[in-house]
């Protein structure tokens, strides 16, 4: 496997609560790979680990075989140019039209003509199927348009890397089939290096090529998604199954639980 990103050895505390548990995984070159895990399991919080924003307690990822941890901030800040982001909430600026918002990547990042970038920010908008929507404010726009416009966004230095945080979050089954779409189409179109932090099992099932799986801070699972479906694992058929946990309080557990002692 061509490696894009490889993890080792991560470690990751809040505090003194050990959040991500010594993980080691690849991310291979050219795939769409998921992240996939139920709420509080650490993988938005290894998202922030993978682009940088967040360091962790010990361990390394390399990244086209450059160790980010030890980086200093110049040295992250090139790695960063080669990134596009697009995060749970879009994070659009509200006081700017979306060619604006798409535009400030290639206005802080580069010394193009106003003109070309204005041609480049057309481009992309009209990729993410938003063409016309230049002097759209983002309120005025659906949740799904957001996050088109927010991937247009995060598409406009055409980075080798494409990071999402639950890019389903707050749709509708069938705008975010749309967006899965999208994906499908970034990935075969531009070759890039997809990574997808979901626990949306529709999406997975779609887009991914690759899927690492984690559980209570630590990888359970790093495979195709052919090898997914057929593992034997418990907690992993449990999540594909989408069948709840066996409850193991007693009573008496349980009521000093609702009391918060």
């Amino acid at each position: 496997m061509d490696k894009a990103i490889d993890v080792k050895d991560l470690v990751t505390h809040y505090g003194e609560r050990e959040i991500l548990k010594k993980i080691s995984f690849s991310i291979p070159r050219g795939k769409t790979t998921v992240i996939l895990g139920g709420s509080g399991c650490g993988k938005s919080t290894l998202l922030k680990h993978l682009i940088g924003l967040l360091k962790p307690t010990r361990g390394n990822i390399l990244i086209n075989r450059k160790d980010i941890v030890s980086m200093n901030e110049d040295a992250l800040n090139d790695i960063r140019k080669r990134m596009g982001i697009l995060f749970q909430g879009a994070a659009l600026l509200n006081s700017m039209t979306l060619m604006d918002n798409v535009a400030l990547p290639l206005r802080e990042h580069t010394e193009l003509e106003d003109s070309t970038i204005q041609i480049m920010v057309r481009m992309k908008l009209d990729l993410v199927g938003l063409s016309g929507f230049e002097g759209f404010y983002p309120s005025q726009l659906s949740g799904g348009m957001k996050k088109r416009a927010g991937l247009a966004r995060a598409m406009a230095l055409d980075p080798e890397f494409l990071f999402f945080d639950e890019p389903s979050a707050g749709l509708d089954p069938v705008t975010a089939a749309g967006l899965d779409e999208l994906i499908l189409k970034l990935r075969n179109v531009f070759k890039m290096t997809i990574v997808v932090v979901t626990h949306e099992l529709p999406s997975v099932f779609m887009i991914a090529d690759y899927v690492i799986m984690l559980d209570l801070g630590e990888v359970i699972f790093s495979g195709t998604l052919d090898e997914l479906r057929v593992s034997g694992n418990p907690r992993i058929k449990m999540f594909l199954d989408r069948r709840p946990e066996a409850e193991t309080y007693s009573p008496e557990d349980y009521f000093r639980f609702i009391a918060g002692d």
